[in-house]
């Protein structure tokens, strides 16, 4: 059956963000700006419209710290139904250090992989969202 891309609003692309819990954190690194992409579990901050995920020390951490800049993604798909989505968010990523903050998104009752020890807190405020959705043609998008 042919299949067409419909692009999604803002809206439904902060509905998907706000249902999720897993996606891909994606930085450059280094000089030579190869991206880098990791797995994390995440939560939505509405109240900031931000990604926020809890990280240890190491490359992802200190490459999200000195470049500022990061990219998001999730996905989802049907192979029955012939049906998919994704969203992309480009924002700029943060260390959130402020206690209150902490003990606030603390209560967004995060799971982190692999064994809940993750101290740093990282923000990434999405700055530019976009999404697109596969349906089947002349299905309703």
């Amino acid at each position: 059956m042919p299949q067409v891309l419909v692009e999604l609003t803002r809206a439904e692309c902060m509905a998907l963000l706000s249902e999720g819990d897993f996606g891909r954190v994606v930085v450059s690194t280094g000089g030579s700006q190869i991206p880098m992409i990791r797995p994390v579990t995440y939560r939505f901050d509405a109240a900031s419209q931000s990604i926020v995920f809890r990280t240890v020390e190491g490359s992802k951490f200190h490459t999200l710290v000195h470049s500022g800049r990061a990219g998001f993604e999730i996905d989802g798909h049907d192979r029955d139904a012939g049906s998919g989505w994704s969203v992309i968010v480009i924002g700029t990523a943060e260390l959130i250090t402020r206690a209150a903050e902490i003990d606030r998104l603390a209560r967004l009752h995060f799971s982190t992989w692999p064994d809940g020890s993750r101290l740093h807190w990282v923000r990434i405020r999405t700055r530019t969202v976009s999404g697109r959705r596969l349906v089947p043609a002349g299905e309703p998008s």
